[in-house]
């Protein structure tokens, strides 16, 4: 049902006053399904392991419903938990839409509920889908929106390339006003993509611009190729460190929708 109101109203040129939309929706993931379900194997494939993800993580990726599932009420809830498995004392998801949705260029959004708790590190963001070809950081990244869980009040968004990646990639940050909890409700992260600018965006709130022509020296433009989309629910890791006794497991990050589009 969500699904086909998007697509009536976008056709219905909402928004702009009669004038056509800035952006044509081209896929769309309304999480519609029944409690327990997997998310859509259509869209969505699942990464597994837990090798620590080149970041030092402390979760072991599993294709379980109680990793990743639908609600029944139109949300998916991706859920770190507290258990050892395949060596790990954690468990999360992360699911890709590499080999199923991969694009250069538009708007790429989610809307979100962040967990919160020292420790959570919760990920909407793009991969250049040649990474298995030319590895990191030549084929790109961009991060939508990260969240270090013992600061709910605040995200961040941040491009990597060569020349400008890990502790010297393009990043800004996002607080909501009063430091109040972006834990407490659902918002919507979003990047709109064009071939020679990125813009990241809260709740249609503009925060961070990265350019082409603004590179560091030396630095690498290379959004220019399609990228495939992830999301996922990391457990330490370098970004926000391991973890503690303050930490109350389980932890979800649901997910409302993702929608990508396109000029």
């Amino acid at each position: 049902m969500r699904r086909a109101l998007v697509a009536l109203l976008l056709s219905a040129g909402c928004g702009g006053g009669g004038d056509p939309p800035p952006w044509q929706l081209v896929w769309s993931d309304e999480l519609e399904g029944p409690a327990g379900a997997a998310p859509d194997p259509a869209r969505w494939s699942r990464e597994l392991g837990g090798s620590g993800w080149g970041n030092q993580e402390l979760q072991f990726y599993t294709d379980r419903p109680e990793n990743a599932a639908l609600d029944g009420a139109g949300r998916l809830a991706i859920t770190a938990r507290q258990e050892s498995w395949g060596g790990r004392a954690f468990t999360s998801a992360r699911l890709t839409t590499r080999g199923q949705l991969e694009q250069a260029y538009g708007r790429f959004e989610a809307r979100l509920q962040l967990p919160s708790g020292k420790g959570l590190w919760p990920a909407f963001w793009l991969l250049g889908s040649d990474c298995g070809r030319v590895g990191w950081p030549a084929c790109g990244e961009i991060d939508v929106m990260e969240s270090r869980g013992a600061q709910p009040w605040r995200v961040s968004s941040a491009a990597h390339g060569p020349g400008y990646s890990a502790g010297s990639a393009l990043i800004e940050a996002f607080e909501i006003p009063g430091r109040a909890s972006l834990a407490a409700d659902f918002h919507v992260y979003a990047v709109e993509w064009e071939p020679d600018e990125l813009r990241f965006s809260v709740d249609g709130t503009t925060y961070h611009t990265v350019r082409a022509s603004r590179l560091p020296a030396g630095g690498r433009w290379v959004f220019d190729h399609p990228f495939f989309v992830i999301l996922n629910l990391a457990v330490g890791g370098t970004f926000g460190g391991p973890p503690d006794a303050t930490t109350a497991f389980p932890q979800t990050l649901w997910v409302d929708h993702v929608r990508v589009y396109r000029r």
